[in-house]
């Protein structure tokens, strides 16, 4: 949510080594359209079936961060059988209630400058460490891009009046792992039992010392696990 493709530089030469790699801008975010419409989760899940069948892939390996795991979580609940595994970091869905760092973000993504982004991506990261200026100016730039800040507000009011994703766990068959940040102050570790519990061949790995994203902060441990587990 509010995020691009670009967040992933950091791991897609990592996976390209083994597979063939495909990081779309969700509709709505990046430079992708931004229709006006309702962006609810099955409004997103159905951009991720028409996507899949524009470009032919058949049985993805899915990898999905926040809004992203939730979307990916949604459309494997329903097409379980097309997908070949799914990895799911610190999914959103499950909490319904906001929290400090969630509500920051978004005040930073609808009044887009220097200080709100680079303050609320350093409260995300939770590391104490400088965020990199490119991840900053960007999220800046691609919020600023007309009809942004629509698709931003109606995707938060679609979460908030939906239900929680749990129910739907139970239907995904194909093998899941859940990665989650030690330190994520946007969608807290313990939300990630909702999904261990209720995913039927799911695994867990914790990343210490990480926030919100933990694929942009160690992107070679993240790599490391997901590719263990594909393999």
């Amino acid at each position: 949510m509010g995020a691009s493709a670009e967040r992933w530089n950091k791991v897609i030469p990592l996976f390209a080594k083994q597979y063939r790699v495909i990081v779309p801008d969700l509709i709505g975010y990046g430079y992708s359209d931004k229709p006006v419409a309702d962006y609810t989760p099955d409004f997103f899940s159905s951009f991720l079936e028409k996507f899949f069948i524009a470009l032919k892939i058949a049985r993805p390996i899915i990898i999905g961060s926040s809004l992203g795991g939730q979307i990916a979580a949604d459309y494997a609940s329903t097409h379980s059988n097309e997908v070949e595994k799914l990895i799911l970091v610190s999914p959103a869905g499950s909490m319904k209630q906001s929290t400090p760092a969630l509500d920051a973000y978004i005040m930073a993504a609808l009044y887009p400058n220097d200080e709100s982004a680079k303050n609320v991506f350093e409260l995300m990261e939770s590391s104490g460490h400088e965020v990199d200026t490119q991840i900053i100016q960007g999220f800046i730039e691609r919020m600023k891009l007309p009809n942004a800040k629509l698709a931003f507000m109606s995707t938060v009011l679609g979460l908030k009046n939906s239900e929680v994703i749990t129910p739907k766990l139970n239907s995904i068959s194909c093998p899941t792992l859940v990665i989650w940040g030690s330190k994520d102050p946007v969608i807290p570790i313990q939300y990630a039992e909702n999904f261990l519990s209720n995913i039927k061949d799911c695994r867990f790995f914790r990343m210490d010392d990480c926030g919100h994203t933990p694929y942009v902060q160690d992107p070679e441990t993240f790599s490391s696990a997901v590719l263990e587990f594909l393999s």
